[in-house]
């Protein structure tokens, strides 16, 4: 990592958690892979402190472990989930677009705790929206617990890996860090709840109005209560899901510009139905019929399968090949180009960096350099149409600035 970003990712972890967790965070992102004992004693820092410290890390996906074969435990520093606590508000307005308020909160409770139980989650948002009703209105755990269920079905929330109950029952030696594994097909498998209340408003006594401090209760309240049905299931916010999301909204927004509302439509239709089946890394969606596409158009959409086949054959017969034809079964099959889609939406935006910063003709040079892959600089002052002075003038600029590069060729 440069030093701008170990800067950057210390500021995030002080900001977040404090000097304590700040100081070891950057020391793993400085020096790698680190056992616990080696990472208290280059940091100064108590035993104590640094478990603390760890804890919070791996509670938030900052850092993950891994048992060597001499059965030293070693951690490391996620420098990019780091890196990614800047979008939190972002990954929180989302939540809220797709899915109001509710939504919202839960997605910023799992940011915030990092991992948390369905229960506990549900309780906390649902005793929030109760604090910003009006008096006499309540927020029900069911409707809290439903937009959750919605945000696993889509895959913005997913359950963290557990210990395997095998481990538990084995009456070997307890290995020195426990394996946490998941099946795929678990997931995003809502555990079934019967969460019945409403949420509660904060009232004067929690505030202290007695003037008993809270720690000089009596405990009988809380030592009565039951574990909650799910516990030991827990839960997280999916940030690659997030990510997939912003990518099609990306794709969405680029086919309206160059074609038309319409065409936009029907490829966030595609783009929708191949969310929850198609990989975030995948580099093209699943091959949707246009039969399928035409069921699946918003209600209210008023266009008729002959359109909507004439707008697949536009679509596919477009130069950036952000939608392909993949058969011809059911109508024709179609998929969304992903990569390539994001190839020209990169290249769109290097040129239009470099046109703000060298100006027009620039922009012209670097578009045909990008086309053609390699020119020589008469061969560029032929294609660009520019007097040779001047091309080589720019070119020299853009070669300057490491926007282009130079091959010595071979005879």
């Amino acid at each position: 990592m440069t030093q701008a970003e170990i800067k950057l990712c210390s500021l995030l972890l002080q900001e977040h958690f404090g000097e304590i967790v700040e100081k070891i965070g950057v020391h793993l992102i400085r020096t790698g892979s680190q056992p616990l004992r080696v990472i208290a004693h280059d940091t100064r820092t108590s035993l104590d402190q640094v478990k603390k410290a760890l804890c919070v890390l791996i509670q938030h996906n900052l850092v993950i472990y891994q048992v060597h074969k001499r059965g030293v435990v070693e951690y490391e520093a996620q420098c990019s989930r780091v890196l990614r606590m800047l979008r939190y508000p972002r990954y929180i307005y989302t939540a809220k677009t797709l899915y109001s308020d509710t939504g919202e909160l839960i997605v910023e409770e799992l940011l915030l705790n990092g991992k948390m139980t369905m229960s506990a989650v549900v309780k906390k948002v649902a005793d929030r929206l109760t604090e910003t009703m009006e008096d006499g209105k309540t927020m029900d755990y069911a409707e809290v617990s439903n937009t959750f269920v919605r945000l696993a079905d889509t895959h913005f929330v997913q359950r963290c890996p557990l210990v395997p109950a095998t481990e538990n029952s084995d009456p070997g030696p307890l290995p020195p860090a426990p394996n946490l594994v998941i099946n795929e097909k678990d997931m995003y498998l809502v555990p079934k709840l019967s969460l019945i209340g409403k949420g509660k408003r904060r009232r004067s006594s929690d505030e202290d109005a007695t003037g008993e401090p809270k720690a000089k209760r009596p405990k009988h309240a809380t030592d009565n209560k039951e574990p909650s049905p799910d516990d030991g299931i827990y839960w997280q916010a999916n940030l690659d899901r997030f990510h997939q999301h912003f990518r099609d909204q990306a794709i969405v927004s680029a086919v309206a510009n160059r074609m038309d509302q319409t065409s936009s439509e029907i490829v966030r239709t595609m783009l929708r139905m191949s969310e929850i089946t198609t990989s975030s890394s995948a580099p093209f969606t699943q091959p949707l019929s246009s039969n399928e596409i035409f069921r699946s158009l918003p209600v209210g959409y008023n266009i008729s399968k002959q359109v909507l086949d004439q707008y697949l054959t536009l679509l596919a017969d477009d130069p950036l090949e952000f939608v392909g034809k993949s058969g011809d079964s059911g109508g024709g099959m179609y998929v969304i180009n992903l990569h390539k889609a994001l190839g020209s939406l990169a290249t769109a935006t290097l040129e239009s960096v470099v046109q703000e910063r060298f100006g027009s003709r620039c922009a012209r040079i670097f578009r045909l350099v990008l086309q053609k892959k390699h020119l020589e600089q008469k061969q560029v002052e032929d294609f660009a149409m520019i007097p040779a002075k001047e091309a080589k003038d720019m070119l020299y600029k853009m070669l300057s600035e490491n926007f282009m590069s130079l091959q010595v060729g071979c005879l």
